[in-house]
């Protein structure tokens, strides 16, 4: 319980800092994805500018740390992470649980995501996105986390954010399992950097690791669900014979405080380089 507890600790530290440091990285990312649909749907060249190049870099620190961005870098992420927990903290104060969601129909609301980046792409392309503004409720979360004020025509984009804030309420990871364009990405990236187990060394009928996944999936070597893992490490944590390894098997405990720590350092500096870039353009 104690290393759970630590680990728990340097979690919601590296979220804070990102979250107060460098919150506009998932809306680059995002505005990455919009500029190259556009420029595609236009027939003009590929505009290599700060969003792309965040958009890049991002996915290849995706491939080969794997989706620690999501677990513990990204805004919306952990806004997400404690929207839960407050939830959670309501539930038991008040004795009052809300509706579990079955795993299976977990499985089939995470190719939502999928969807809503195909219609992003296809209104980006046709020039359809830039004509509807308003509705975006990445904009609105970025206009809070900037902070400046929500300008007036925004009343859609606000309903969509209440809804999605009600959704992380009763579900974990809500809108990165459902709904992240961004997490629709990386999830089909091959990942070299994620978490595996040896299933042969596993207590009978334990599933501690896949019951506390936030993203309902197995660390098991060639799931063609790995793809939504988000590098949190709770699967490792949880485990009683530690028997969840990283990277192939390289680092048999991927998710203590140094490793992450590093990972979490070099995502920083990333993130401080581009910055940097997009200020001296």
């Amino acid at each position: 319980m104690q290393r759970v507890k630590l680990r728990r600790r340097v979690r919601a530290v590296i979220q804070l800092a990102f979250f107060l440091l460098a919150p506009s990285v998932y809306t680059s990312c995002f505005s990455g994805i919009k500029e190259m649909a556009a420029a595609v749907g236009a027939k003009d060249p590929i505009s290599y500018g700060s969003f792309f190049t965040t958009l890049v870099v991002v996915c290849l620190y995706t491939i080969v740390c794997g989706r620690f961005f999501c677990g513990y870098a990204c805004a919306f992420g952990a806004f997400g992470d404690a929207v839960y927990e407050l939830s959670q903290f309501i539930q038991k104060k008040t004795k009052k649980k809300l509706p579990h969601m079955p795993d299976k129909l977990t499985g089939y609301l995470q190719k939502v995501k999928y969807l809503v980046l195909l219609a992003i792409v296809v209104l980006c392309a046709t020039g359809v996105y830039d004509k509807l503004p308003g509705w975006s409720p990445w904009d609105v979360f970025s206009m809070l986390t900037a902070p400046r004020g929500i300008p007036a025509g925004y009343t859609i984009a606000i309903v969509l954010l209440i809804a999605i804030v009600v959704g992380m309420a009763v579900k974990e990871r809500f809108f990165c399992q459902f709904l992240c364009p961004m997490g629709a990405i990386f999830a089909l990236l091959p990942v070299i950097g994620r978490y595996t187990r040896n299933r042969s060394n596993c207590i009978n009928r334990c599933s501690a690791c896949a019951k506390n996944c936030p993203v309902s999936v197995e660390t098991d070597e060639g799931n063609i669900r790995m793809g939504e893992c988000i590098s949190c490490g709770k699967c490792s944590d949880v485990c009683p014979r530690r028997n969840i390894s990283y990277a192939n098997g390289r680092v048999q405990d991927g998710n203590a405080p140094f490793p992450v720590a590093v990972k979490a350092v070099l995502l920083f500096a990333i993130c401080l380089a581009l910055g940097l870039i997009r200020s001296f353009g």
